[in-house]
């Protein structure tokens, strides 16, 4: 589950990203985060703050996207739609 909201992501930190990928940040530029997936090392990977959703996770919620992905995706995807809904 996710621990906050995007506040003070900086390079070193762990969010998801749009496509709902853990992310190690590598990059942080005004409203844009960029970085490298923790599922499929892809990369680089880029998001806005304020346009993409993104949240900061733990290491804990990495453990849980990388043990079972699609399962993660999943309710991810569903926990962000009832968040923000259309």
């Amino acid at each position: 589950m996710p621990t906050d909201q995007h506040g003070s992501i900086r390079p070193g930190d762990i969010y998801e990203d749009c496509a709902f990928h853990p992310v190690l940040c590598t990059h942080v530029e005004g409203d844009h985060l960029s970085g490298i997936s923790l599922i499929d090392a892809s990369g680089p990977r880029g998001c806005s703050l304020s346009h993409c959703g993104v949240i900061k996770l733990s290491i804990t919620d990495v453990l849980a996207a990388r043990s079972d992905w699609p399962t993660y995706v999943v309710r991810r995807k569903a926990e962000f739609e009832a968040e923000h809904p259309a």
